[in-house]
């Protein structure tokens, strides 16, 4: 069963900004019930290793908006590093072209900037990408052929934006403390290593 983006924020009990603009306002149902969905959720449970590995694996599959076998594809490539395996690990998810346009402000989720580079608006270095899992590389001038009005949001280090032409440029590969997200890699790293 597929639960929608505010019972996924409910049951993660934290804002994943899933619906864009209404997790910034009074409305997000995180503010309005902080607990989780379901009949008895108010009841407290002591959540068990597992559990709390478990959760924090769905909570970066629900940040990110990617499926069980890309993540996992994804810790695969994280783990062939001798060092620092779950901040290379975020780098990758960071990296992805519809998190870095999201990151940009052009659109107000991931799920929006997904469905912008699937109908063919997003060039990369004058070539048009379809691909929302399109790692992006440092050096990469990303160009918005659609006219929206981008976000008034701030930016992080690691990207510089130009808002009149529509087009933003990946200054270098993130570091932990320049990623905004409220995920612990240790216990995601800790679960797939069962």
């Amino acid at each position: 069963m597929e639960l929608n983006a505010c019972k996924r924020c409910r049951r993660a009990r934290v804002k994943l900004f899933l619906k864009g603009e209404r997790c910034l306002s009074p409305k997000c149902s995180v503010t309005l019930r902080n607990y989780p969905p379901g009949q008895k959720a108010s009841r407290p449970k002591k959540i068990s290793e597992y559990g709390l590995q478990l959760l924090e694996k769905q909570k970066i599959k629900a940040t990110y908006g990617i499926r069980e076998r890309q993540l996992s594809f994804y810790y695969k490539k994280a783990s062939k590093f001798k060092q620092l395996k779950g901040e290379k690990l975020l780098q990758i998810l960071e990296m992805r072209l519809d998190n870095v346009i999201y990151r940009c402000g052009f659109t107000s989720s991931r799920a929006s900037a997904r469905q912008l580079i699937l109908h063919g608006h997003v060039k990369i270095n004058n070539k048009k990408v379809d691909l929302p899992s399109y790692q992006a590389k440092p050096k990469d001038k990303i160009e918005i052929s659609l006219k929206i009005q981008p976000l008034k949001i701030e930016l992080p280090s690691w990207l510089k934006r130009n808002v009149k032409a529509l087009t933003a440029n990946v200054i270098n590969v993130p570091e932990r403390k320049e990623i905004a997200t409220d995920v612990d890699e240790l216990k995601i790293l800790e679960f797939y290593a069962r």
